[in-house]
């Protein structure tokens, strides 16, 4: 979900970069603009920085583990041969 606050913040920066003469609806534009970039921000597949962030850890955990168990591979491997070395 967007962070509305960030929203808010984003159309009050955008609606300060329209000239003076076209701010009469100051409040109103910027409604418009926060709604806009709601819009555009809800078909984009966004995720938010705590999901990116728990992603991140499994994907980090998974690669120890497929480290540890290629590790493991490779040293079975080696017993393996130095057992039977026609292999």
């Amino acid at each position: 979900m967007i962070d509305l606050n960030k929203l808010d913040e984003m159309a009050k920066k955008l609606s300060e970069l329209v000239p003076p003469s076209l701010r009469e609806g100051g409040e109103e534009l910027q409604a418009n603009m926060k709604s806009v970039l709601q819009s555009g921000f809800s078909k984009l597949d966004l995720v938010t920085r705590e999901e990116f962030d728990v992603q991140r850890g499994v994907l980090l955990k998974t690669r120890e583990k497929l480290e540890a168990l290629e590790a493991q591979v490779s040293a079975l491997e080696l017993s393996s041969r130095s057992r039977d070395p026609e292999i």
